[in-house]
């Protein structure tokens, strides 16, 4: 269940008659407990508590119904209860219906209020579902509760309205939507004169089956687009007449009843449902994010899922340019002497002048903290000053954005005005505040419109106030151009925003074409890159005629792998640099798509930067950061280079290679159970078989066998019909291949295709692509009997220091930074992450302690034989003893390194970098390192 629907539930709860005996259950649903579970508390099977009455469910909560008046005794007895703290409840409940109080006993928070009001904070709950909220949402559900409302709403008119679900008629029901938004904040906030007008009027005015909701809304409309000197020749309605003028084309175009969808008698009880809400509380930095869902129907299955806390923003914003505002304020003084006044003039003149920009601005998060905190710094300087009661010198219509979607472009735009308002509200009283609020401008600074297609400095110029078009009211946009003047002349402009996460191949045709647009004329292998790079391509060439700053939320994908080296050149070649970085932690929202993407926080600046600063996040908790002299494209602290495959390492390390590539389409692979057939009807086959492994095998234990025939061995092979039969399906297959390289071997069917080398000791296996939840590579000493497929990577008869170097920390955090990712799984590279990996001189004593440390690594795994690598490395349930010997190892290679151990990976890839520019420097002429096996062929790249 997502976050509304499970508003939802625990609303119709609240709404049911109180049941005390099927409270508990109830309760449990409304969170997403499945029958089978609740079947089960019911019959006492896992019911485990101990208190009369009371319902416990093992690792989560324990529920008590009490009599009236003994809610504050009955959660004392449940916070007392042995068997709370035996089966690690996280919560503890207790109600009377009438009132319920809860706590949260993992993190200490707490939660009591009138029964009927348990949906206004139902996001308290919300770990019980499974949902690791973030604390905004759960201080204030307010904003779940009415993105679910509006839903139903949404859903129950589009059913009553099937014409206004088609294209030609969804811009209008979304341009509906917004319009009612406003209506609910309007009348909560005072901004519609009298109380709760809008919902009473439509109660007291609309006919109870719903027939003529639709000419009722459609004549309220009509009035707020009627100016006062023209209502008498409107003739208005009496009710509509006391709506107020709104203008701003908000609400233009109402004026027949087409311009608002018909209602079926559930959709009007769900508008008044609505509008009964208390519309004061909305956070517009979170409601839009939400609302925007409403009319998407990809998203619209994760309502309330797709918000991004305000703390993740202001990582982007605080270094882009708001800490710098602070750092100001705080150097002008209090404004007693003329010196302190000047200053703070100076930096509210400099702060009218600042244009925010967010080319992929969606509802508008971005833009409205970046004003919120920008009216908080006005609103002190304006004290220091004495002057509380100045209008804001801010104008709305310096923070400009580009969206693809027409009613998240909408309700950004609206966003905004209701973020301007409560600043108002906040900063100069309410009264003040109505003063100025209506009738609203008629201003479409919001631009509808594909960021990588349109001309960005038609948009948000670089000099002066104009741009290109204008427009008629709050929604139109001719041309998908911007359409307000700015109203102050010169400023600084900071672009900023979370653009698209769209891997390289899970694009679009229209998202691929919007990427050959941008990179055709300059890179040929941009069909590598991934979506977001279009914005960074497009800030740099921006940037080279608009000087100013950069700061985009990313994929960590740009910063690793192929693509630092395709697109990083272009960008640094137009003159940006990166003047600050946030290194790769989790951007979590509620979304299941993409809860726990890992991403960076990229800031790049034209103009000369001050100091750069990196931030790390260890771990996901405290965020560090460091004055640097240079921040790289890989956000390492380190020269502006580009790691580049290469054919060899640099020192005595032996070559890795490919495995062997069978191109067989499975004939020469043997299933276990084919292999024991095999050997029962000719034991002779097993001289012809070896134990085949790929990713899968050895990680996660699999059996597999390969047929393994010598060019010598084919004829005594082939005596065996079933080795037979497998020749001649592979023979078939090649020789009809479409590859000519494929055909040419087809008359040696009996053989792979590629063989770059096998251990005729031992071999090194490396899986080519595992996952990032392991923190150590996958790695294994294969015997003389066992092949390795194409999908792993082999070191043939290698000294045993070697797995030593892969099994470390300090390799994995190479890997995952040069080699890049598939998906989120980190993608192993002998050319691009081996023979490039620095590693220090290794004297015969620091092998032979390298050595000892592999071999400790292997006798840990064997004491938990069977338990595979995949068991073994869940970092869940890592043995203590294999992680004792992986910190040996860590400690003994980082000693060889510098010392000592690393502080972190941010340490260990400065280090590393420092190295390999130093290697890279040198023109070394090594020879490439012998392979040991009976096949010597070309070394493997990839």
């Amino acid at each position: 269940m997502n976050a509304v629907e499970i508003e939802q539930a625990v609303s119709e709860l609240v709404e049911a008659a109180f049941d005390a005996a099927e409270f508990p259950y109830q309760f449990l649903e409304a969170f997403g407990n499945k029958a089978t579970t609740l079947k089960r508390l019911r019959k006492g099977d896992s019911n485990h508590s101990d208190l009369e009455g009371g319902v416990l469910q093992a690792s989560n909560i324990h529920i008590a119904v009490c009599p009236v008046g003994d809610v504050g005794s009955t959660l004392g007895a449940l916070r007392d209860s042995p068997a709370t703290r035996l089966k690690k409840c996280k919560f503890i409940l207790a109600t009377d219906g009438e009132s319920i109080e809860a706590e949260n006993l993992a993190e200490g928070d707490s939660c009591s209020c009138a029964f009927a009001d348990l949906p206004n904070h139902f996001g308290f709950f919300l770990p019980l579902a499974g949902i690791t909220t973030v604390r905004q949402i759960r201080e204030n559900s307010f904003d779940i509760r009415a993105t679910s409302k509006l839903n139903r709403l949404y859903v129950e008119l589009l059913k009553g309205n099937p014409d206004w679900d088609s294209a030609a008629r969804r811009e209008d029901f979304n341009h509906f939507m917004a319009r009612l938004i406003f209506c609910f904040f309007a009348e909560d906030t005072h901004i519609f004169r009298g109380d709760v007008l809008f919902t009473a009027t439509l109660e007291q005015m609309t006919a109870k089956d719903a027939s003529d909701t639709h000419e009722v809304l459609a004549e309220i409309f009509r009035a707020m687009d009627t100016p006062f000197n023209r209502r008498d020749a409107a003739k208005l309605r009496p009710f509509a007449g006391q709506f107020p003028y709104v203008n701003g084309g908000l609400f233009q175009g109402c004026i027949d009843r087409n311009s608002v969808p018909r209602f079926s008698k559930i959709a009007r009880s769900y508008l008044l449902h609505v509008g009964h809400l208390d519309w004061k509380q909305i956070n517009p930095d979170i409601f839009g994010s939400m609302i925007q869902a409403v009319a998407d129907d990809e998203e619209r299955g994760e309502l309330g899922m797709h918000y991004t806390s305000v703390p993740n923003i202001l990582k982007v914003l605080n270094p882009l340019f708001l800490d710098d505002l602070r750092a100001k304020l705080d150097e002008a003084g209090d404004g007693k002497t003329t010196g302190s006044a000047r200053k703070l003039q100076n930096l509210l003149d400099r702060l009218k002048r600042i244009r925010v920009f967010d080319p992929a601005c969606g509802s508008g998060n971005f833009l409205v903290i970046a004003y919120k905190e920008m009216r908080q710094i006005e609103a002190e300087i304006n004290r220091r000053l004495r002057h509380a009661d100045r209008p804001s010198a801010i104008p709305l219509t310096n923070f400009r954005g580009i969206e693809l979607r027409h009613f998240a472009a909408e309700i950004a735009r609206l966003a905004l005005i209701i973020a301007e308002y409560q600043c108002d509200v906040l900063y100069r009283g309410e009264k003040l505040a109505l003063a100025e609020f209506l009738p609203l401008d008629a201003n479409n600074w919001i631009t509808c419109g594909n960021a990588l297609r349109l001309d960005w400095l038609s948009i948000c110029p670089p000099t002066g106030t104009s741009v290109k078009t204008k427009s008629d009211d709050l929604f139109g946009a001719p041309l998908d151009q911007a359409q307000i003047d700015f109203e102050n002349a010169g400023g600084e402009t900071f672009v900023c925003g979370n653009p698209p996460y769209v891997g390289s191949r899970n694009q679009t045709d229209q998202q691929r074409d919007d990427l050959r647009a941008v990179f055709a004329n300059r890179l040929s292998s941009w069909r590598s890159l991934d979506y977001v790079a279009g914005w960074f391509m497009k800030a740099a060439d921006y940037a080279a005629l608009q000087p100013c700053g950069t700061a985009f939320v990313s994929t960590n994908s740009i910063c690793q792998g192929l693509p630092v080296s395709l697109l990083w050149p272009l960008i640094f070649a137009k003159g940006p640099q990166i003047h600050f970085a946030h290194s790769s932690f989790k951007w979590a929202n509620l979304a299941s798509k993409n809860a726990g993407v890992t991403v960076a926080i990229i800031g790049i600046t034209s103009r000369v930067p001050g100091p750069k600063c990196l931030y790390s996040t260890e771990n996901n908790e405290e965020t560090t950061s460091r004055v640097v002299g240079n921040i790289n494209a890989y956000l390492v602290p380190a020269a502006n280079i580009f790691v580049e495959p290469a054919r060899n390492a640099p020192d005595d390390r032996p070559n890795m290679l490919f495995g062997n590539m069978p191109r067989d389409a499975g004939h020469l692979c043997v299933s276990t159970d084919e292999r024991v057939d095999l050997i029962g009807r000719d034991p002779h086959a097993s001289e012809y078989l070896r134990r085949y492994l790929g990713s899968e095998e050895l990680i996660h234990g699999k059996q597999r066998y390969c047929l393994w025939v010598e060019d010598d061995e084919a004829e005594a092979a082939k005596q065996s019909s079933f080795i037979s039969n497998r020749f001649e399906r592979v023979r078939s297959f090649r020789s009809t291949s479409k590859a000519a390289a494929t055909r040419g071997w087809s008359d040696r069917a009996h053989r792979f295709v590629q063989i770059p080398g096998f251990g005729s000791v031992s071999t090194i296996a490396v899986a080519g692509v595992s996952s990032e939840r392991r923190e150590y590579l996958p790695v294994d000493v294969l015997d003389r009997h066992s092949i390795i497929s194409n999908l792993l990577f082999g070191i043939y008869d290698a000294p045993l220091w070697n797995m030593a170097l892969i099994a470390s920390r300090i390799h994995l955090v190479w890997i995952a930074t040069v080699c890049g990712k598939l998906k989120t799984d980190y993608r192993y590279s002998n050319t691009l992450g081996w023979n490039t990996f620095p590693v220090p001189p290794l004297s015969d004593l620091n092998k032979a302690d390298l050595t000892k440390c592999a071999e400790d690594i292997l006798l840990a795994r064997e004491a938990h034989w069977p338990a595979t690598i995949a068991d073994l490395y869940d970092p869940q349930k890592m043995p203590e003893n294999l992680r004792a010997a992986h910190d040996r190892n860590d400690e003994m290679l980082e000693r060889i390194y510098i010392g000592r151990r690393f502080k972190n990976d941010t340490e260990r890839l400065e280090k590393l970098f420092e190295m390999y520019t130093q290697m890279t420097a040198k023109e070394t002429g090594a020879k490439p390192a012998k392979t040991g096996g009976s096949r010597k062929k070309k070394v493997a790249d990839e």
